[in-house]
């Protein structure tokens, strides 16, 4: 347990954030599987900036780091245009 005033409201604030991040968090594995499974349909471009936003919003949350979002909608933008290629 906390000792002094300013602890306790750090286990407050930490659980908040906690909190936030997992929601987020989730949010991003939802975009992405739901990118994946769709990557045949006609709906792979919407899914992907839909998925993109979300990945970049959580970098300016400081979620996750600026360079493993931009890692992560790069390889989702390669598989997508991979699908479109072999569609083709």
């Amino acid at each position: 347990m906390p000792q002094h005033k300013s602890a306790e409201k750090r286990v407050g604030t930490n659980e908040k954030r906690r909190q936030r991040n997992q929601a987020v968090k989730t949010q991003i594995r939802r975009a992405t599987k739901a990118l994946q499974a769709g990557l045949k349909s006609d709906e792979a471009g919407t899914l992907l900036q839909t998925a993109t936003s979300v990945l970049a919003k959580s970098a300016k949350k400081r979620v996750i780091k600026k360079k493993t979002a931009s890692r992560r909608t790069s390889r989702l933008a390669k598989a997508v245009n991979r699908a479109k290629a072999a569609a083709k």
